[in-house]
C-alpha cells in the first residue's frame, strides 16, 4: 500500500505526457483578484469620490492586441461603492503607471499632464531639428544665451547672499571661547586673592593673640599683702548687686530678706540694750584702747542679738 503524503509518484514505462489533454481556455479569460486603487478617481454616474489605496475584488484580463516590448497589459474591472458602476483601468508599463479608461475621471495629474506636455514640446524640437539645420543653430543660441542669464543670476544672488550674510560663525565660536577662556582665569585669580587675603587675616589673628599671652605671661603678678586677724572683721559687707549662695532649702521654700518686694513688709523690733556694749561704750569713753579680744566679742554679741531678733519675728 502506497503512502499518502508523498511527492514523488509512480510512472510507469509507457507514460506519455503528450497524450494528456491540455485544458482549452479563452485568451481573453478573466481572473478574480484582490486589489488597492492605483490612484484617486471619481466615479461619473454618481460623482463618488475614491481615494488611492482603498481594497476591491477586481477582475483582471489581458488586453488583446496591445504589448510594450513584449510586456502584456492588463485591464481592472472594479466597482463603484456607491452606485455599483463598472470602472476599468488598464497598466502603463512604459511610463510604470496606471491610465483610466473608462466610468471615472482621475484627480490630480497635473504632474503627469506637465510631463507629457514637456515630453510632447520635446518630440516637436527633435523632430523640427532633424528636418532644418537652420533651427538647430537657432535653438543652440538660445540654449547658450538662456545659460548664461541663469548664471548670471546665480552670480548675483551670491553675492547678494555675502552681503547680508556676513557672520563668521568660526570667528564668533572662537571668540566666544577665548571669552569663556579669560572669565574663566579671572574667577580662578580673585579666587587665589581672596585665599592670600584670608590666610593673611588668620595669621595676623594668631600673631596677636600670641603676643597678648606673651604680654601676661611677662607681667609680675602682684604679691598678697599680710592679713591680720582682724581685717576680716572691718572688711565692707558684700555689695546687693552680689548674690550669696543659696542654700539647698532655700531655693525650695524660699527666704523673705532675699526677695526685695516683700523687704518692706518686715520691720524690726527695737532692742534693748546690752549691759555689755554699755560697758565697751564706758570704757571708750575712758580712753582705754579696745584690745582684739574685746572687739571680736561685741561683733561676736551683736551678731547674736540680730539673729535672736529675726527668730522671734518669724
Amino acid at each position: 500500500m502506497s503512502e499518502r503524503k508523498v511527492l514523488n509518484k509512480y510512472y510507469p514505462p509507457d507514460f506519455d505526457p503528450a497524450k494528456i489533454p491540455k485544458l482549452k481556455l479563452p485568451k481573453d479569460r478573466q481572473y478574480v483578484v484582490r486589489l488597492m486603487a492605483p490612484f484617486n478617481m471619481r466615479c461619473k454616474t454618481c460623482g463618488e469620490y475614491i481615494y488611492k489605496g482603498k481594497k476591491f475584488n477586481a477582475r483582471k484580463e489581458t488586453v488583446q492586441n496591445e504589448s510594450y516590448l513584449g510586456l502584456p497589459i492588463f485591464r481592472f474591472y472594479i466597482k463603484c461603492t456607491r452606485c455599483l458602476a463598472e470602472i476599468t483601468f488598464k497598466t502603463d508599463p512604459e511610463n510604470t503607471d496606471y491610465t483610466m479608461e473608462h466610468g471615472a475621471t482621475r484627480n490630480f495629474q497635473a504632474e503627469k499632464l506637465l510631463e507629457e506636455e514637456e515630453k510632447r514640446l520635446q518630440k516637436e524640437r527633435e523632430e523640427e531639428e532633424l528636418n532644418n539645420p537652420m533651427k538647430v543653430l537657432e535653438n543652440r543660441t538660445k540654449d547658450s544665451k538662456l545659460e548664461m542669464e541663469v548664471l548670471e543670476n546665480l552670480q548675483e544672488l551670491k553675492e547678494l547672499n555675502q552681503r547680508q550674510a556676513n557672520v563668521d560663525f568660526e570667528a564668533m565660536l572662537k571668540q566666544y571661547k577665548e571669552y569663556e577662556e579669560e572669565q574663566r582665569r579671572r574667577e580662578q585669580e580673585e579666587d587665589e586673592q581672596e585665599m592670600k587675603s584670608m590666610l593673611e587675616q588668620a595669621q595676623s589673628r594668631r600673631l596677636l593673640v600670641d603676643s597678648d599671652s606673651d604680654e601676661e605671661a611677662a607681667k609680675p603678678r602682684p604679691k598678697p599683702a599680710g592679713t591680720k586677724p582682724t581685717d576680716i572683721l572691718q572688711e565692707d559687707p558684700q555689695p546687693q548687686s552680689k548674690k550669696l549662695k543659696t542654700e539647698s532649702w532655700e531655693r525650695s521654700v524660699g527666704k523673705l530678706n532675699s526677695k526685695a518686694q516683700l523687704a518692706g513688709l518686715v520691720s524690726l523690733r527695737k532692742q534693748k540694750a546690752d549691759p555689755a556694749l554699755e560697758n565697751g561704750m564706758e570704757s571708750r569713753g575712758t580712753g582705754s584702747i579696745p584690745t582684739p579680744t574685746s572687739t571680736a566679742t561685741s561683733s561676736l554679741s551683736l551678731l547674736g542679738a540680730y539673729s535672736d531678733s529675726e527668730d522671734s519675728e518669724d
